[in-house]
């Protein structure tokens, strides 16, 4: 799947953005009409721990599925954003199979 991959305050470096890929890339086993997507992170000047903002956007046909998570770490909020997007996968094929 083709993802943007879109860092801000920051450089990702390329350990992550393949982490953040191969984590998306799963996502296809659920629902393989996926036609692409795009990630955009985030680090916040506050003074809080958590301050690693990520969002993930999938086009699908026929709409759009996201999941924005707040986390420690990047690798901590893509695997948070990538399992709520399993579930609006999973209901999504569902909805369309009960039709």
């Amino acid at each position: 799947m083709k993802l943007q991959m879109h860092s801000i305050h920051f450089d990702a470096d390329q350990k992550l953005v393949d982490f953040i890929q191969r984590k998306a890339d799963k996502l296809e086993t659920f629902y393989d009409r996926i036609i692409d997507g795009e990630v955009i992170m985030k680090v916040e000047s506050d003074n809080s721990r958590e301050n690693k903002h990520l969002e993930i956007k999938l086009n699908i046909p026929g709409g759009q599925l996201f999941a924005k998570e707040k986390a420690k770490s990047f690798e901590a909020a893509a695997d948070e954003a990538v399992e709520a997007l399993r579930r609006q996968l999973k209901k999504h094929k569902e909805k369309l199979y009960a039709h």
